[in-house]
């Protein structure tokens, strides 16, 4: 009979280097996360002058975020642009679940042209979309043009300038997606397939009856995740789009509406405002997608 160890007696040195461990981390999320979050939310009550001086405005900047109509255009439009991003998700089930068919050739080539939008810098690629969806030269309107169909100016129209916008954030974030998910299917054992034909299921059945329930936490975390990045969405906006643009209204998000009243208006504490307003807004879309959980995700 095997001796039972004796449980070791507790050394309060232990406990000193686990908080010395940690200490880095917590110093940094600290100083880059924490303060930062700390200080919007006190710049939210004050007004910045010219010059730098602040002055308590209490509620001031909120009462005006209330009213202001630009703030509901632009948060509708977020919300929109990340409703849209969000089709990326189902159809990366889809490639994914192509991508690890038994026997298919090149798997990891595939796996690396789409996960090359993700190494990519967010500048190359507006800059790069800009082109393709211009007007005048662009690839996109030369496409249309070949099979004779007319195009038009994508980013400068308000009735097509969210929906390019919308394909440009799905193909941006489609390569992660389907990594991320891949990894999920290739822990599906493959008996489950396997019993399932032998009960008749075809390929449809066993994709809506296995995959899809059983990479349900995958896609839980991906829709997250995927809904934090696109609501704040900026980059394509201010590069892709341009200040200029005429469709800029139809286009602009929210942390655009931020960085144009905090950088080039001047009006800190307005910019505060919106910034807490936003931080409220995501931590709520997460609350909601968390309480979600228990009916949408299955766990084997």
């Amino acid at each position: 009979m095997s001796r039972l160890r004796r449980p070791r007696r507790y050394r309060p040195g232990h406990v000193l280097w686990g908080y010395l461990m940690i200490a880095p981390l917590g110093l940094g999320l600290s100083v880059f996360y924490l303060w930062p979050v700390v200080q919007s939310i006190a710049f939210s009550f004050t007004e910045w002058g010219a010059f730098g001086g602040q002055e308590w405005v209490g509620w001031d900047n909120y009462a005006r975020l209330v009213g202001d109509a630009e703030f509901y255009t632009t948060l509708r439009n977020s919300v929109f642009y990340t409703a849209g991003v969000l089709l990326s998700v189902p159809l990366s089930i889809v490639i994914a679940a192509m991508l690890n068919r038994p026997g298919l050739r090149g798997r990891s080539v595939y796996q690396v042209l789409y996960f090359v939008p993700m190494v990519t810098m967010p500048v190359a690629i507006a800059i790069m979309w800009r082109w393709i969806y211009n007007g005048d030269f662009g690839v996109l309107n030369a496409v249309l043009g070949a099979v004779g169909l007319s195009g038009t100016n994508w980013i400068s129209n308000g009735d097509t300038v969210m929906a390019a916008m919308i394909v440009v954030g799905i193909w941006s974030v489609i390569g992660y997606n389907v990594v991320i998910l891949s990894a999920g299917l290739k822990s599906i054992p493959g008996e489950v397939y396997e019993a399932a034909a032998l009960d008749g299921a075809g390929g449809m059945r066993q994709f809506f009856a296995i995959t899809v329930p059983l990479v349900s936490p995958t896609t839980f975390f991906l829709t997250v995740i995927t809904v934090m990045r696109s609501i704040q969405v900026f980059d394509l906006v201010f590069i892709m789009i341009g200040r200029m643009n005429p469709a800029l209204p139809q286009a602009k998000t929210i942390v655009y509406l931020f960085f144009e009243r905090t950088f080039q208006l001047n009006d800190k504490g307005y910019g505060a405002a919106i910034a807490v307003v936003l931080l409220i807004l995501i931590m709520l879309l997460t609350l909601v997608q968390f309480a979600l959980q228990k009916k949408v995700v299955h766990y084997a």
